[in-house]
């Protein structure tokens, strides 16, 4: 069955409508789901299609164009299923929202169109269905060149990632600190070095100014 439903902007991550059922944990899935629009958002996800297990549940998401669509089904549900009902979210929301996608500038602007993420999930939940049959009997929707991948190794990538980026801007922010103390020191070196002579130089000149004066 079709647990939860998220559509979300791919260039910011910004969710922009959701469709969800009574599941246990459902924040810990939506969290789940918000990084993974987070990574795709950064480009640390490259497939426009995949498959992601996470416990007992299956994200499937499908990119087009700007947007991403993505579902929570149980592990067992069909697959193609999964993506054909992503298929008519998509030609829906195209069609209603399509011109102010960009625009968009706050989380769920289109949480309205949960009324049709509700209908159409109804005629996917039994895969029984004449009308389910006849769809996984597509011969030309096929979804097995779909990456499956655990939801570990997908988040994970992004983890790692950040990380050696946040390591990269330590290792900057310490290597102009380093820069800073060393300019410091080369400048008191110098001073160390000079000084003497510099005195040494104006006393001279102060004594021969004072000799001139008395002459």
């Amino acid at each position: 069955m079709v647990k939860l439903t998220m559509i979300a902007r791919v260039t910011d991550g910004l969710p922009l409508a959701e469709g969800l059922d009574d599941i246990q944990d459902a924040d810990f899935y939506k969290q789940q789901a918000k990084s993974l629009f987070k990574n795709l958002s950064m480009g640390q996800i490259e497939a426009s299609r995949m498959s992601v297990e996470t416990g007992p549940y299956i994200f499937h998401y499908n990119i087009e164009g700007r947007v991403c669509y993505l579902t929570m089904c149980d592990r067992s549900y069909p697959k193609k299923l999964a993506f054909q009902y992503l298929e008519d979210l998509k030609n829906e929301f195209e069609r209603v929202n399509g011109s102010q996608i960009e625009t968009a500038a706050r989380p769920y602007a289109f949480i309205k169109f949960d009324t049709f993420i509700q209908k159409t999930k109804k005629l996917y939940q039994d895969t029984r269905t004449q009308r389910n049959i006849t769809k996984l009997n597509d011969e030309l929707y096929e979804v097995h060149q779909i990456m499956t991948r655990n939801v570990q190794e997908v988040l994970g990538v992004g983890e790692k990632l950040d990380q050696v980026s946040q390591m990269s801007s330590r290792l900057t922010s310490e290597s102009r600190i380093y820069a800073d103390k060393a300019r410091d020191l080369n400048r008191q070196a110098l001073i160390r070095k000079w000084a003497p002579v510099a005195i040494v130089i104006g006393v001279v000149i102060l004594l021969f100014w004072a000799k001139n004066k008395i002459w």
